[in-house]
């Protein structure tokens, strides 16, 4: 999606070509002097070269927590029927502000809260589409006896009801007060078919009048039906239908003749039945196509239906066939209350979703759009259409279309579509009006960050890095900031300055263009083995990643800068990844695994180690795509059942994970087994006598040496002396004991990096028990394999004996060897007097402002310093850019503290748009709600 939304002015002031071999085919020590003649700027500018930001065609509200509380509002009280558009919006709003969890969320709320058939139809279909890629965990959860509760296919044609009372004429002539039946012969053709004619009268009120009434039909006894376009036995079905109210087996075919006489007829009854009939043969697209248009022509809507489930089944496939676009997007007003009912506008959100996701500027994406803006009937509705569809005309270059409908969706009441009809005023050289129209907006609104970084857009020098600076100050998140004032530093030659900038934003936030950005500058560096750090940390979180707005892959950079750097051995790449696992450099262990991966080592264990490495950068879906990959690639039995265990913890499946893990155990006894069966127990249990099987589960595992390890590159001892002044106890570890008791003997990384989370989990356990010394043991014997991390949990045990000096210069040991240190600087906070833990949180906001504890503790300080205002104000300054529960909750409670009522409860419903079951939230409310006026 992101090179998708690239503004044109950016695309036409780059150079029409790239050749990214002419960076990478100069001699070691050329290319630096290329970098400092004056004739290479273009190329180093063109390889520097940072795109607009895009905007985005999302909803973002100004007050997106008011908007939360306005939804939640109306959820208690609307009718039932309402609730599925409101959990849409918003899923919407989620959307904007980048909230996956929470957009999941919504849509399944709104598929569980559907009223329609049609609405279950189309959030089902979505749901399906968001969930693509796990379908795998659906299977697992079979095998472990549980299904999954999934939005799978609805039988239409029994949940679908249509009124057909209308069409039931059971009325009889009657002569002399006396009941009078008669037959009737129709002929079709060469053949008569004779028919009961009360029976025949009885389908509708047109037949009624005709055999009954006073037409002369009613005299007849032999009628010609032959120019009605049914055949001799399509009719004898009809008639069959009428004495026995049901329809035979019969062709599909027939059936269609039967549907459009009953429609022409008025025979409801009839062709309700044979709507059903048809809507259980659509099996496949095909069938789908092919009824369909018969359905829309015939306002058959169980057969429409069946065939719209069929098309929305099959996202995004189906949108690659040009007959399923064309029906959608050519459907007039009647024929999509066939297809869809009163769900079109939920319909066309998700078909333009899905186009968008395909090819922002593709026609079909461009109508669907159109569909969504004729669908749309509230304002809410509206604003969204209007602003989605002005993006797409912005980037298909039809300009007036789109600031017609940026007009429009301003006018509706959404300001950030001012960006779009500020970016049409620059490209019509009007850059100064584009300018004012932001200043307007940021003097009449609370300002946000992107309205500053887009009015830099329309500035130079001085003003636009001032503007940019007050972007990152409001939205930290915000990635074109860093990269327009790191790649301005690199034009500069202020390398170091540069490097610093857009490191910033990738301390706290995995954001392939900034990765992208700053693999350009180690190219323009020479600084091959750094270029291609990154570029395999690219493709390791989008192995189909292109660079240069889309025009050359990452795999063939990867290839172009891997001739230019030293091969490693698989030894090398032990040691390298030791390394970068002791000092926590994520980014830098994720590099190493990618490359082991092409090797012949076990590829289970270390895509199972990329996927940690994967969640530990919070990007869960590229870490689920490796524990799945870890699962593929397992060697035995009993190695998949522990990756299936971790996929389905990793989904919410606490207890089916353990039931995996203990089907391993039973198979084979190891280490992974043991620790996974530890870690799932801890966290379903709630009973706290559980503490004491988690340690002698984690004991078991250390016991255990890793089965998968022994299989790869082996060294015993007297192999490792050459490099035990790198990692004197990588080869060599013996006898590091756990209390007496369990003695662990590694040969290589992997045994020692499991044996440190094995220790470090098993001191948390202790600690919890109040087990201080036999806590700190394992913390230290871990600290002697280089596990960092325990200086966390060594700190802890110190603070706990009350010697919070211990405990601050532990973490100190911490900040000082992990290269990504935020959470170390936060815990050490804890550890220190006022005014050093304020310094300490101010360091953690300034590595990664998303981390919340550090503003909720200024917040509480203020507050207790009796500065309401300023203490709200904290919270705020969060809360702008990451809908977090707990800032919510706390401003929330500072607002009923300060007797403002109004602006408590909008808070406590934001929070619970957040976390509908939060218990103490959900209390705050309650009691909120008791005093509102």
């Amino acid at each position: 999606m992101r090179a998708s939304f690239t503004s044109d002015s950016c695309k036409e002031s780059q150079l029409d070509s790239l050749n990214p071999q002419s960076w990478l085919q100069v001699e070691r020590g050329k290319l630096s002097k290329f970098f400092s003649r004056s004739s290479s700027s273009s190329s180093i500018e063109s390889l520097i070269k940072v795109p607009e930001p895009p905007v985005q065609p999302f909803f973002k509200p100004v007050d997106y927590v008011e908007v939360l509380a306005q939804i939640h509002e109306e959820l208690e009280s609307c009718p039932p029927q309402e609730r599925s558009n409101l959990y849409l919006f918003q899923y919407q709003l989620f959307k904007g502000l980048g909230e996956a969890k929470l957009m999941r969320r919504s849509l399944r709320s709104a598929w569980l809260k559907g009223s329609t058939v049609h609405e279950k139809l189309v959030f089902g279909a979505w749901l399906k589409y968001e969930r693509q890629g796990e379908e795998l965990i659906s299977d697992l959860l079979a095998t472990c006896g549980k299904c999954a509760q999934e939005s799978g296919p609805v039988d239409v044609s029994s949940e679908l009801d249509v009124d057909i009372s209308s069409g039931s004429h059971e009325t009889l002539s009657m002569m002399n007060g006396k009941h009078i039946l008669r037959s009737v012969s129709f002929k079709i053709g060469d053949e008569k078919i004779v028919c009961d004619r009360q029976k025949i009268a009885s389908l509708s009120a047109p037949f009624h009048a005709m055999l009954n009434g006073c037409f002369s039909e009613s005299l007849c006894e032999h009628i010609d039906l032959s120019e009605n376009n049914i055949s001799p036995l399509g009719f004898r079905e009809i008639s069959e239908f009428s004495m026995t109210g049901s329809l035979n087996e019969v062709s599909p075919d027939i059936l269609l003749e039967i549907l459009i006489f009953a429609n022409k007829f008025c025979c409801e009854r009839l062709k309700d039945a044979c709507d059903r009939k048809l809507a259980s043969l659509v099996s496949s697209r095909d069938d789908a196509v092919q009824l369909m248009e018969c359905a829309l022509e015939e306002n058959s809507p169980v057969l429409a239906a069946s065939c719209l489930q069929v098309f929305l089944q099959e996202l995004p496939d189906c949108l690659n066939d040009d007959r399923v676009v064309e029906i959608f997007s050519h459907s007039n007003k009647q024929q999509k209350m066939t297809m869809v009912g009163s769900a079109s506008f939920s319909l066309y959100c998700l078909l333009s979703e899905v186009a968008m996701n395909l090819d922002l500027q593709s026609d079909k994406t461009a109508f669907f759009l159109d569909q969504l803006v004729e669908s749309a009937e509230t304002n809410r509705q509206k604003l969204l259409a209007f602003h989605q569809l002005g993006c797409v005309r912005l980037l298909r270059k039809e300009y007036d279309e789109a600031e017609r409908l940026f007009e429009a969706a301003l006018n509706a009441g959404h300001i950030y579509s001012v960006s779009g009809l500020a970016r049409l005023g620059n490209i019509r050289g009007h850059r100064l009006g584009a300018y004012d129209k932001l200043s307007s907006v940021i003097s009449s609104v609370t300002p946000l960050g992107w309205m500053y970084q887009e009015r830099s857009l329309y500035c130079e020098g001085d003003k636009r890095w001032k503007d940019l600076e007050k972007a990152t100050e409001l939205d930290p998140t915000l990635t074109y900031p860093y990269m327009y004032r790191a790649a301005s530093l690199m034009r500069k030659q202020d390398v170091q300055a540069a490097l610093a900038e857009i490191n910033r934003i990738l301390g706290f936030k995995l954001a392939l263009e900034c990765l992208e950005l700053r693999f350009c500058f180690y190219l323009a560096l020479e600084n091959y083995q750094a270029a291609i750090c990154d570029v395999q940390a690219i493709l390791t979180l989008s192995p189909d990643y292109r660079m240069f707005e889309g025009r050359v892959a990452a795999s063939k950079f990867r290839t172009l800068v891997r001739e230019h750097v030293d091969n490693w051995t698989t030894a090398d790449c032990w040691l390298q990844l030791y390394d970068r696992w002791s000092s926590v450099d994520d980014i830098g262990s994720l590099s190493v695994i990618y490359q082991m991966l092409e090797s012949d080592v076990a590829k289970g264990v270390l895509y199972f180690r990329q996927s940690l490495l994967l969640l530990r950068l919070n990007c869960p879906e590229a870490a689920m795509r490796s524990l799945q990959l870890a699962r593929q690639h397992a060697s035995t039995e009993h190695e998949r059942l522990v990756y299936e265990g971790w996929i389905l913890y990793d989904t919410g499946h606490c207890n089916e994970g353990l039931q995996k893990a203990e089907e391993s155990i039973n198979i084979k006894k190891s280490f992974e087994a043991f620790f996974l069966k530890a870690y799932a127990l801890a966290d379903s249990s709630l009973d706290p006598s559980c503490s004491s099987t988690v340690m002698s589960l984690l004991e078991e595992a250390l016991k255990c040496p890793s089965d998968r390890m022994r299989k790869g590159q082996m060294f015993d001892c007297g192999e490792a002396t050459e490099h035990e002044h790198r990692a004197p106890l990588l080869f060599c570890l013996k006898d590091v004991s756990l209390t007496g008791r369990v003695e662990v003997k590694m040969a290589q990384w992997y045994e020692i990096d499991n044996a440190g989370y094995a220790l470090n989990n098993l001191g948390s356990v202790y600690v919890d028990c109040g087990k201080l010394d036999l806590a700190a043991d394992c913390y230290i014997n871990a600290l002697k394999i280089r596990h960092t991390r325990a200086h966390q949990g060594l700190a802890r045990v110190h603070f706990l004996k009350n010697d919070k000096m211990a405990a601050y210069e532990e973490m100190t040991k911490l900040i000082v060897k992990a290269q990504n240190n935020a959470s170390a600087y936060e815990k050490r906070s804890e550890y220190c007097d006022r005014e050093l833990t304020k310094v300490d949180l101010e360091m953690v906001t300034r590595l990664d402002p998303l981390r919340v504890y550090p503003y909720r503790y200024r917040a509480a300080v203020l507050m207790d310093n009796h500065k309401e205002k300023e203490a709200i104000a904290e919270l705020s300054r969060a809360i702008v850019f990451k809908a977090d529960l707990h800032l919510l909750h706390l401003r929330a409670a500072f607002h009923e503290h300060t007797g403002d009522v109004l602006a408590a409860l909008r808070d406590c419903r934001a929070a619970l748009s957040v976390d509908p079951n939060h218990r103490e939230m959900l209390e705050l409310h309650s009691r909120v709600n008791s005093h509102e006026p």
